[in-house]
């Protein structure tokens, strides 16, 4: 009998609830959680730039909706969208809350070469 697959994450997942995005970061051990609201043009410019970089990273990204999940948004004093934060272990090791941020920038931001997209 094989053990199961580990999950791949070669796109952005939604996280849609609280309890969700804590199953996310205690089941990896980095994750890159990007906070976004509709209707916000520099979030909405995010999601294709994020896609790109989900394909190429092993860091799995997730997307979560501040204004549906404002308990989080609280918790992690998000004041600006888009925000992302870089987890490890569970913890907030880093933010972005620069806006718009590309391809390239995400990378960096991860530690890891903007020349492998």
């Amino acid at each position: 009998m094989s053990e199961p697959e580990s999950p791949t994450y070669d796109r952005p997942v939604s996280i849609d609830s609280t309890e969700a995005f804590e199953d996310l970061l205690a089941s990896e051990p980095r994750v890159l959680v990007e906070f976004y609201t509709r209707n916000c043009s520099m979030c909405a410019a995010m999601e294709p730039v994020l896609g790109n970089v989900a394909k190429v990273t092993e860091t799995p990204i997730a997307l979560v909706n501040g204004g549906d999940l404002f308990d989080l948004s609280s918790e992690y004093r998000i004041s600006s969208v888009p925000t992302l934060l870089l987890f490890e272990d569970g913890e907030e090791v880093d933010r972005l809350s620069e806006g718009f941020v590309g391809a390239d920038g995400v990378l960096e931001f991860l530690g890891e070469d903007p020349d492998a997209i």
